[in-house]
């Protein structure tokens, strides 16, 4: 690389530093543990005798029986108690991602994330056990959404919604088939029992989703009102779950389906989430090699991915906050893309890596090396975790200075150990209003994070900011898991 390419660079590197407010060193190690611990909390079902969050007990443990089917299990997956299918098969397959990527780094973490990914698997395979049918959520969101109660004391309607071939949903069952498909591979080698039956339900439910196109939730409206509606479309999907396909099986029936849609990834390379998977296919894909189609034709795209979240780069996408956090415009919760993009960037960072240390150039002489990439993740996982403008931690037990009064049913309301009797419908309204923190702590919680000036309201009524997901925390378990082994 030329001298002029490396003095933008150390000048580049000086400014970031500049900008972003610097307190003492992170335990990445623990918040790691605490990342993982986190979904112990938002299990649904016959809790295990291994459960370590024991504020949280049983519950819902009828679900499914409305349409005679074992549906006991799973997650919610955030302040509320509906199990919806689409987040948290996204949140598997990034979780699966990340103890792929990742695992070796996790050390005796590393079987309490693969607990984590089995409590997920476990259901999915339910959800998916009657041929021709998925199940895309449990539970009534509008009923749910109307009280303010523990999962253990729940008296709202549990429904079982399902897309079936006359009422399709590609988009959820495609997702299902990426995260059954990715969480095979994690197993292969310690289960492989186990691991073929999630590969071989990921072929079954991925040719329901091929066969039989539509979005979920023009199915089933009731998911609309309750975020979940799919805005990309279904075809992001059935790409992400060919890609994984393919990566389990080297099956090029997949490879083919992926190579004759590439248009769809053109003009959509910059988007990662539960909604859109698109520059995580591209990523995915980047490293991969068909026998057919050489060069690999995804890198170009998952370089542009990069050039579009590049603070330094001309045809960056998003905005910084004055702290430093990455910031989407129009999200409801900001920190998903924060630690969905910051797995990204460490990804393809190893990636380049391999291949040399190959860089990606951004234009204005704009040269993005594989550190580079690692240096903006770790600046926003040090943002979550404390080095900010408040110096507040916005993962729940981490740190000193936390949010204490997050949107979260389970952690806003006494524990049955505390409070046996049941607490009803409208009867959690007075400790929603309260002032006082959260009698539970949810730890390992990241919630959705200050604004794009860096302010944080630290309220249950302020749910944008104030409430957790699955989805958040799955894609940080394995950027936590690298940077524990690589501090610096």
């Amino acid at each position: 690389m030329g001298g002029k390419y490396k003095s933008v660079l150390v000048l580049i590197g000086f400014v970031w530093m500049m900008m972003v407010v610097r307190v003492a060193s992170n335990n990445y190690g623990d918040a790691l543990s605490k990342c993982i611990l986190f979904f112990e909390g938002q299990r649904s079902g016959k809790l295990p005798s291994t459960q370590r969050m024991t504020w949280r007990k049983d519950s819902a443990l009828h679900d499914g029986f409305d349409i005679g089917v074992d549906l006991v299990g799973g997650y919610y997956d955030a302040g509320d108690n509906v199990k919806f299918s689409f987040p948290m098969a996204f949140t598997i397959t990034t979780l699966a991602w990340s103890l792929l990527e990742f695992g070796h780094h996790m050390k005796s973490e590393y079987q309490n994330a693969a607990d984590a990914l089995k409590w997920g698997t476990d259901y999915l395979l339910k959800a998916t056990s009657v041929p021709g049918t998925v199940v895309a959520l449990v539970g009534d969101p509008y009923s749910d959404h109307a009280c303010w109660e523990r999962p253990e004391d729940m008296d709202t309607a549990r429904t079982s919604y399902v897309v079936n071939t006359t009422h399709p949903g590609s988009d959820v069952s495609a997702e299902i088939a990426a995260a059954l498909a990715a969480s095979s591979l994690v197993f292969k080698s310690t289960d492989y029992g186990y691991s073929q039956t999630l590969l071989e339900r990921a072929h079954q439910v991925y040719h329901f989703a091929d066969q039989n196109r539509g979005n979920y939730d023009f199915s089933l409206e009731v998911v609309c009102p309750f975020y979940y509606c799919d805005g990309s479309g279904y075809m992001d999907e059935l790409l992400w779950g060919a890609a994984w396909l393919y990566k389990a099986t080297k099956d090029q029936h997949y490879w083919k389906f992926i190579v004759e849609n590439i248009q769809y990834q053109e003009y959509n390379f910059a988007a990662f989430g539960w909604d859109s998977k698109y520059a995580g296919t591209n990523v995915l894909l980047s490293r991969l090699k068909s026998a057919t189609h050489s060069p690999n034709p995804f890198v170009q795209y998952a370089d542009k991915f990069v050039c579009s979240v590049l603070p330094e780069s001309p045809s960056k996408s998003v905005s910084y906050s004055p702290g430093g956090l990455l910031n989407i415009p129009g999200e409801s919760s900001n920190t998903q893309r924060v630690t969905a993009f910051s797995f990204l960037l460490l990804v393809y960072s190893r990636y380049m890596t391999r291949a040399n240390n190959r860089p990606v150039e951004c234009g204005n002489n704009v040269v993005a090396t594989p550190s580079r990439l690692a240096q903006l993740a770790k600046s926003q996982v040090d943002y979550l975790l404390g080095s900010n403008p408040l110096k507040m931690s916005y993962m729940v037990g981490y740190g000193t200075y936390f949010p204490s009064k997050i949107h979260h049913r389970g952690s806003t309301l006494p524990s049955i150990d505390n409070y046996p009797k049941q607490i009803k419908c409208r009867d959690g309204d007075s400790y929603f209003r309260s002032t006082y923190p959260n009698p539970n702590q949810l730890i390992g919680a990241i919630v959705g994070g200050p604004d794009i000036n860096d302010q944080y309201n630290d309220s249950r009524s302020a749910y944008v900011q104030s409430e957790p997901t699955t989805y958040i925390n799955a894609p940080f378990v394995g950027v936590l898991a690298y940077f524990k082994s690589y501090p610096s």
